[in-house]
């Protein structure tokens, strides 16, 4: 029971409890998540189970989708429909040219203030519990970039809209701040996550359909393979005696791998995945720029191997 598991998270419920919900239909020693989803969001968590939680590092630099609402005029302590009404501006001067030239500001690269609220820590501590405590604190703007922000549907005072963005994006401090910059204000009112870390909506799972695969002792069925999971990192099937290698921790070069040339896509990216018989995960080495030898950045291999 080593895999990713992609879960469709239902509204309401905090990524923590999605993630424990998982671990225990799933009997799990080990689950962990690759980036939080509010839990007034729905939509894409990705869950990592037993030895896949080691995968996480190499996930979380991929893009996330979003759908979103953004709805004008109210502004909330939270920026989102969760908090508390903090001020209220006429909206109904807002025309469709004047969201459509905002909306086009904020792609591309720009610097973002987290919000009060949220996961994030201060000394050990969570933002959103000292906010709670009455104690906000700011942390510095820190760059994101957002590829594509499209206005889907008005419906005034709500908007409809999908963002493309890097990882850390906060996308309702993104609707807050178009509903500044419009001079209503404004807060984000619902949001689903339709892609994240390469896994997209059509592969998730609800609870309830998991529930329903552990009934029937089927819940290997939602897991996808450590190796699948890593899809966009070259790979290289390896043989008995490099398998041999990794089982021992002996060091690995590039000719032990066996391949003509070190793959391209190491350029950007430094990882290979070595594939034992299977076509499971044994190892993921990482390639630098000293020498020959690589360093070990995970071992997966089994006993069984």
């Amino acid at each position: 029971m080593n895999g990713i598991l992609v879960l469709n998270k239902p509204a309401g419920l905090s990524s923590a409890q999605g993630v424990a919900r998982v671990k225990r239909m799933l009997r799990a020693d080990h689950t962990g998540h690759t980036g939080t989803l509010d839990p007034f969001a729905s939509g894409v968590l990705v869950c990592c189970i037993n030895q896949a939680t080691r995968l996480a590092r190499f996930l979380m630099s991929s893009r996330k989708v979003y759908e979103g609402t953004l709805t004008l005029g109210i502004e909330t302590d939270t920026q989102d429909a969760t908090g508390k009404v903090v001020a209220q501006h006429r909206w109904d001067a807002t025309t469709l040219p004047d969201l459509q030239r905002v909306f086009q500001r904020f792609e591309g690269h720009s610097l973002q203030a987290p919000p009060a609220y949220s996961a994030l820590k201060h000394q050990g501590v969570p933002l959103y519990r000292l906010a709670r405590q009455g104690r906000p604190i700011r942390k510095p703007p820190r760059p994101i970039f957002i590829s594509r922000l499209r206005i889907l549907d008005v419906a005034m005072p709500r908007v409809h809209f999908d963002v493309c963005c890097s990882p850390g994006t906060y996308i309702r401090t993104l609707a807050a701040d178009i509903g500044r910059e419009l001079g209503c204000g404004g807060h984000l009112s619902a949001l689903a996550r339709l892609e994240s870390d390469g896994f997209s909506l059509n592969q998730a799972i609800t609870l309830d359909d998991l529930g329903s695969l552990t009934s029937r002792g089927a819940q290997a069925a939602a897991l996808i393979p450590m190796a699948d999971a890593l899809r966009d990192m070259p790979g290289v099937a390896a043989g008995p005696e490099l398998l041999a290698k990794i089982r021992h921790g002996s060091p690995v070069t590039r000719p032990d791998l066996a391949i003509g040339s070190w793959p391209e896509s190491t350029a950007l990216n430094p990882f290979v995945k070595v594939l034992d018989g299977r076509g499971e995960l044994a190892a993921v080495l990482e390639c630098t720029d000293a020498g020959h030898t690589l360093k070990y950045a995970g071992v997966f291999i089994g006993a069984g191997h």
